[in-house]
């Protein structure tokens, strides 16, 4: 009895912020302002501008997934390559713990201050004839928004891979040698395989955490809402059209399903490489 019990904090925690608002943006992506049924919230998901706004968002979570994925695993390999108590263990692991927590506001601040206008580095390459204060890059979403997003993707990838990078045997590459394969033949047939359903499933995990983010393109992005999660924010603030009130919950409906879809994915693949590693 005592276990079941243990559970209810759990469970009132996930109804009350996960189910609940889940629920009622499904609700009300149906209904119109005045409580009506409707299809033209959906409907209003067709219009350019959303459009343009959800493909933008699927590409930018796209790359930053892909690239942090790469770039992480590279760097779990080497950190898995270290002795388990090594210095260079802990401390990259503990950086990439804090590192990949870092976002909203304070991340978007750090680098208006490193490489904005008037940022340090801006500054301080001036003098040497390099001008970067003309420059916007780090305030579009296919340049700036993408090196910003990989700051956090990057380490990540490292917390969720690491540990299946750890999951590789010694001895399976003692046995590939040992057939006279080489270490090409080693990452082909054995710990490439053991390893793509679980880097594939964090490459899906950096997907999702890109494409629900919102404060630091909010903070660094001040001009138009190229991205779906500052299209929502715009239409549940100030640029509301009447009678429209509820198309921010259709297009937040919309992250829903494509999140949904993704993590049904990554579960998938989860549960495959929990089978390999429990081998």
């Amino acid at each position: 009895m005592g276990a079941p019990l243990g559970l209810v904090p759990f469970f009132l925690y996930t109804g009350i912020f996960l189910l609940v608002p889940t629920a009622l943006v499904v609700v009300k992506a149906f209904l119109t302002a005045d409580n009506r049924p409707t299809l033209g919230n959906l409907t209003a998901l067709a219009e350019p501008q959303v459009r343009g706004a959800l493909t933008h968002s699927l590409v930018l979570s796209a790359v930053t997934a892909l690239g942090g994925a790469v770039l992480g695993a590279l760097l779990s390999y080497a950190v898995a390559s270290s002795p388990t108590d090594s210095v260079l263990r802990r401390v990259v692991t503990s950086a990439s713990g804090v590192l990949s927590q870092l976002g909203g506001v304070t991340l978007a601040f750090a680098f208006i201050a490193t490489v904005g206008f008037n940022g340090f580095v801006t500054v301080f390459l001036q003098r040497y004839g390099i001008n970067l204060a003309g420059s916007t890059w780090l305030y579009e979403w296919n340049k700036g928004l993408v090196l910003v997003y990989l700051y956090f993707q990057i380490p990540l990838m490292v917390l969720v891979f690491l540990p299946s990078v750890d999951g590789l045997r010694p001895q399976w590459r003692e046995a590939t040698e040992t057939l006279g394969g080489s270490g090409w033949d080693y990452w082909r047939h054995v710990g490439g395989p053991i390893l793509l359903p679980s880097f594939l499933g964090a490459t899906l995990l950096l997907f999702t955490n890109a494409f629900s983010a919102y404060a630091t393109a909010a903070a660094l992005i001040s001009q138009g809402s190229p991205i779906l999660p500052l299209q929502i924010g715009g239409a549940m603030s100030s640029e509301v059209v009447l009678g429209q009130e509820n198309v921010g919950t259709a297009m937040a409906l919309a992250m829903v399903v494509v999140v949904a879809v993704v993590m049904a994915f990554y579960a998938l693949l989860d549960r495959r490489t929990s089978r390999w590693l429990a081998r």
